[in-house]
């Protein structure tokens, strides 16, 4: 390709506007050559640079008058195959263009990711002039995809980790259970037994958390949707940590001018808060102050916790909510834990529509301060209790063991229904939209993993699902939580762990029978 030297431009192309009705040479030449985002030049038939444009001095680094004349393999690293710059231009000639990605070298020999594109030119005879070249620096969004590659990975890998770790705790949790029954006079044998029940309450919780994260992650957590009482929710968070808290004689202030009821799942409200609480606990030294303040507004609650431990250093107060993040630690790490909670409670907190901020000077014994605010439900009258009425599906083809549950949970105040087939499960669901329903999994007809299956992909906002089965293995747990359960429990049911779990799920009922 000929270097033709550059003609001036006539005044009049200089001063006008650009017109769709004649655009001149020069306007292609200062579209080209202003380009910044993107290295555009020629070369000629041998692969010799002709042109050099803004974009192609920011990508690679040389000056127009460094670059011209020289060979485009310049650009190509040293492990490149001999002779592979060369073959490109006969691809691009054979193929009509050759697009690659691949590592480039700048002019001061750092490397960037490049994506190519290269063809062939010709003029009004056909007769072969060259080629232009086009290459972007797309080393920013390769690390992004890796990152995100990467997180993936971490994720997956915590998913299997957590659910490969359930095996082992299984027999653990059952043999303390065995030991806890097992009376001794042996001081050493109950002070062993109480560790390894506390160590594995401890493991539990993390797995707890590795397995949250790998779902939420995955976007295979559900929440549901209902109006939660705050401080019910708050109080029952800070009795989740209140062994930590007594263990390091904290004080805990707890200040709330309002009664609020927000919109969310009330499990995972809990989970947020008592998160949050005890990473106030866990990093605030021995005797010192943690204070809850809760407000509330017409749009949403506000909960601010407040410790006066050593505060986050400034610059890693923007990472605190990252996965794995610890901040600063002695050398024992004395602190320990894996870095999961707040992240998690950023990730639930936004789930839920709210939002998560954290707030420290870095000085110690100034403290953090971490606020969350979530969305409002509308409030409770004076005497009136938006639980009050709950109904229960109770779907069992085994007609006493369907009847005494209904009876049960008649006594504790719920109204409860009843329907003895998988199909009849599911009409019974969609007709009378119960706020809960108990679900056997061997049901005749269709099975309880296919019920939940179906009101899942068929209803918009279908009520939980507790399981009520007699199978209990691990595998079996996992099923139902797969297909979206809520809790499986086990035949015969534990009456306390149920009466609980209602509570937790529909609030307290509006009688309270007596069960004896």
């Amino acid at each position: 390709m000929e270097n033709v030297p550059e003609q001036p431009m006539a005044s009049d192309d200089r001063l006008a506007p650009l017109d769709s009705r004649r655009v001149t040479d020069a306007d292609y030449r200062l579209l080209v050559e202003s380009v910044a985002d993107y290295a555009i030049f020629l070369l000629d038939p041998g692969g010799h640079v002709v042109s050099w444009n803004a974009g192609a001095q920011k990508t690679k680094g040389y000056e127009a008058a460094e670059i011209i004349g020289k060979h485009f393999s310049v650009f190509y690293p040293p492990e490149a195959a001999p002779g592979w710059p060369d073959e490109e231009l006969q691809i691009a000639l054979r193929d009509g263009r050759f697009e690659d990605e691949g590592w480039r070298i700048r002019k001061d020999g750092s490397r960037f990711w490049a994506s190519v594109v290269i063809t062939p030119l010709s003029d009004d005879a056909g007769r072969h002039r060259g080629f232009a070249k086009v290459t972007r620096d797309l080393t920013e969004r390769r690390r992004v995809t890796a990152l995100e590659d990467e997180g993936r990975r971490i994720t997956n890998f915590l998913a299997l980790l957590g659910h490969e770790l359930r095996n082992p705790l299984a027999p653990i949790s059952n043999a303390v259970a065995l030991l806890e029954r097992e009376n001794s006079d042996s001081k050493a044998l109950r002070a062993t037994r109480e560790i390894i029940g506390r160590q594995l309450r401890q493991l539990n919780r993390l797995v707890d958390d590795l397995l949250d994260v790998g779902r939420i992650t995955s976007g295979k957590i559900e929440l549901e949707a209902r109006p939660v009482r705050f401080i019910d929710a708050l109080h029952e968070a800070v009795e989740a940590v209140r062994p930590l808290i007594d263990r390091k004689s904290h004080v805990l202030d707890i200040h709330s001018a309002d009664d609020p009821w927000v919109i969310g799942d009330r499990a995972r409200i809990i989970q947020i808060l008592s998160n949050l609480i005890g990473n106030a606990a866990k990093f605030t030294p021995d005797a010192g102050r943690i204070s809850v303040r809760v407000a509330a507004t017409p749009d949403s609650t506000e909960v601010r916790v407040i410790d006066n431990g050593p505060g986050i250093a400034p610059q890693h107060l923007h990472k605190v909510f990252d996965l794995f993040f610890q901040g600063e630690q002695d050398v024992a790490r004395s602190q320990g834990g894996l870095g999961l909670g707040l992240s998690l409670v950023q990730q639930l907190v936004v789930l839920h529509g709210g939002e998560v901020s954290a707030f420290s000077k870095g000085i110690h014994g100034e403290g953090s301060e971490f606020v969350i605010r979530l969305p409002a439900a509308p409030a409770a009258g004076k005497g009136d209790d938006p639980f009050a009425g709950k109904r229960v599906l109770v779907v069992d083809d085994n007609r006493d063991a369907a009847e005494t549950m209904a009876m049960l949970l008649d006594a504790l105040g719920y109204a409860a229904s009843m329907a003895h087939d998988g199909l009849a499960g599911v009409e019974a669901i969609k007709a009378d939209a119960p706020d809960l329903v108990l679900l056997d999994i061997g049901l005749p007809g269709i099975s309880g993993i296919e019920v939940a299956q179906k009101i899942r992909a068929e209803m918009a906002n279908p009520p939980p699902l507790i399981a009520i089965t007699g199978y209990g293995q691990e595998r079996d747990r996992e099923a139902s939580f797969e297909a979206g359960f809520y809790e499986h429990l086990t035949k015969p049911v534990d009456v306390d762990k149920l009466v609980a779990l209602l509570e937790r799920l529909l609030g307290n009922p509006p009688i309270h029978g007596c069960i004896t």
